[in-house]
């Protein structure tokens, strides 16, 4: 799936859409001369720093009740990571 920059989002099987945004392009590449050098492309990552994917927020470990409790987070630690790449060289940022 494609996203210009004016929020559409372009499906493979869309070829009307797709030829939209094609006579879109080339109109920007003949008025602007530079137009290819304005291209970013993006894209964001989450990465869970302990390697854990959190598919259940509880977890029973025995049928009878053992008197004890190990507490763990809900929210694991992650990080997210969003990153373009331009023409004028690579964008990054971490939070």
């Amino acid at each position: 799936m494609i996203y210009s920059q004016f929020g559409w989002a372009i499906h493979q099987n869309d070829h009307q859409a797709r030829r939209r945004f094609v006579e879109w392009a080339q109109n920007e590449i003949a008025v602007v001369p530079d137009f290819h050098k304005r291209i970013l492309f993006s894209d964001q990552a989450h990465f869970w720093l302990n390697g854990y994917v959190n598919k259940q927020n509880c977890r029973i470990w025995s049928e009878a009740n053992p008197q004890v409790y190990v507490e763990t987070p809900l929210h694991q630690e992650k990080l997210t990571v969003w990153c373009a790449l331009w023409a004028g060289g690579i964008l990054l940022q971490k939070r």
